[in-house]
Protein backbone atom coordinates (compact mmCIF):
# COMPACT_ATOMS: atom_id res chain seq x y z
CA UNK A 1 0.00 0.00 0.00
CA UNK A 2 2.89 2.42 0.62
CA UNK A 3 4.87 1.79 -2.49
CA UNK A 4 4.47 2.85 -5.99
CA UNK A 5 3.65 -0.11 -7.95
CA UNK A 6 5.70 -0.61 -11.44
CA UNK A 7 2.68 -0.26 -13.58
CA UNK A 8 1.56 3.77 -12.21
CA UNK A 9 4.70 4.95 -14.46
CA UNK A 10 6.46 6.88 -11.86
CA UNK A 11 10.16 7.19 -12.22
CA UNK A 12 11.79 8.01 -8.78
CA UNK A 13 13.00 11.56 -8.47
CA UNK A 14 9.97 13.13 -10.14
CA UNK A 15 8.96 16.34 -8.48
CA UNK A 16 4.87 15.52 -8.10
CA UNK A 17 3.94 18.88 -6.31
CA UNK A 18 1.92 20.99 -8.20
CA UNK A 19 0.54 17.42 -10.21
CA UNK A 20 -3.55 17.58 -10.23
CA UNK A 21 -4.92 14.19 -9.00
CA UNK A 22 -8.14 12.63 -10.62
CA UNK A 23 -9.97 10.18 -8.56
CA UNK A 24 -11.76 7.16 -11.16
CA UNK A 25 -14.83 9.67 -11.13
CA UNK A 26 -13.14 12.98 -11.37
CA UNK A 27 -10.26 15.76 -10.56
CA UNK A 28 -10.16 16.03 -6.75
CA UNK A 29 -6.91 18.29 -6.13
CA UNK A 30 -3.47 18.91 -6.60
CA UNK A 31 -0.32 17.29 -5.10
CA UNK A 32 0.60 19.64 -2.41
CA UNK A 33 3.63 16.94 -1.01
CA UNK A 34 5.24 14.00 -2.09
CA UNK A 35 7.26 11.36 -0.93
CA UNK A 36 9.28 8.18 -2.50
CA UNK A 37 10.54 6.82 0.78
CA UNK A 38 10.55 3.04 0.31
CA UNK A 39 7.77 1.27 2.49
CA UNK A 40 6.09 4.42 2.78
CA UNK A 41 5.26 7.05 -0.05
CA UNK A 42 2.38 8.48 -0.29
CA UNK A 43 0.82 12.09 -1.61
CA UNK A 44 -0.91 14.79 0.24
CA UNK A 45 -3.25 16.50 -1.70
CA UNK A 46 -5.29 19.40 -1.40
CA UNK A 47 -8.72 19.61 -2.48
CA UNK A 48 -9.13 23.26 -2.32
CA UNK A 49 -13.18 23.97 -2.40
CA UNK A 50 -13.99 20.23 -3.56
CA UNK A 51 -13.40 18.70 0.74
CA UNK A 52 -13.40 22.56 2.12
CA UNK A 53 -9.94 23.40 1.69
CA UNK A 54 -8.98 20.31 3.30
CA UNK A 55 -5.76 17.85 2.86
CA UNK A 56 -6.06 14.39 2.14
CA UNK A 57 -3.01 12.05 2.52
CA UNK A 58 -3.08 8.77 -0.36
CA UNK A 59 -0.86 6.34 -0.12
CA UNK A 60 1.28 5.23 -2.81
CA UNK A 61 -0.40 2.30 -3.36
CA UNK A 62 -3.22 4.16 -4.68
CA UNK A 63 -1.76 5.66 -7.41
CA UNK A 64 -2.90 3.88 -10.69
CA UNK A 65 -0.62 6.33 -13.08
CA UNK A 66 1.67 9.30 -12.99
CA UNK A 67 1.29 11.12 -16.59
CA UNK A 68 4.06 13.79 -16.48
CA UNK A 69 3.23 15.21 -19.68
CA UNK A 70 0.22 16.66 -18.77
CA UNK A 71 0.96 16.80 -15.07
CA UNK A 72 -1.89 14.38 -13.88
CA UNK A 73 -1.94 11.41 -11.19
CA UNK A 74 -4.87 8.93 -11.38
CA UNK A 75 -5.69 7.07 -8.52
CA UNK A 76 -8.06 4.03 -7.71
CA UNK A 77 -10.26 5.26 -5.56
CA UNK A 78 -13.43 7.40 -5.84
CA UNK A 79 -13.84 10.59 -4.56
CA UNK A 80 -16.75 9.37 -2.26
CA UNK A 81 -13.82 6.40 -0.82
CA UNK A 82 -11.66 9.58 -0.50
CA UNK A 83 -13.88 11.89 1.10
CA UNK A 84 -14.62 9.02 3.76
CA UNK A 85 -10.37 8.28 4.55
CA UNK A 86 -9.85 9.08 7.72
CA UNK A 87 -9.01 12.66 9.01
CA UNK A 88 -5.46 13.72 7.40
CA UNK A 89 -3.31 14.83 10.55
CA UNK A 90 -0.19 17.09 9.62
CA UNK A 91 1.16 16.23 12.83
CA UNK A 92 0.64 12.21 12.88
CA UNK A 93 1.13 11.26 9.32
CA UNK A 94 5.08 11.18 9.62
CA UNK A 95 5.78 9.72 12.77
CA UNK A 96 2.96 7.41 14.34
CA UNK A 97 2.57 3.72 13.36
CA UNK A 98 -1.02 3.54 14.25
CA UNK A 99 -2.30 6.04 12.17
CA UNK A 100 -0.57 5.05 9.10
CA UNK A 101 -2.06 1.46 9.92
CA UNK A 102 -5.62 2.95 9.88
CA UNK A 103 -5.14 5.07 6.41
CA UNK A 104 -3.46 1.35 5.17
CA UNK A 105 -6.13 -0.85 6.48
CA UNK A 106 -8.41 2.12 4.75
CA UNK A 107 -7.29 1.87 1.24
CA UNK A 108 -6.02 -1.62 1.37
CA UNK A 109 -9.48 -3.15 1.81
CA UNK A 110 -11.95 -3.53 -1.24
CA UNK A 111 -14.28 -0.71 -1.16
CA UNK A 112 -16.73 -2.13 -3.97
Amino acid sequence: MWSYTLDSHYSPGTRLTGFKVEATDGHIGKVDEATEEVGSAYIVVDTGPWIFGKEVLLPAGTIVRVDTKEEKILVNRTKEQIKNAPEYDKDKHRGDAAYRSQLGTYYGRDHS
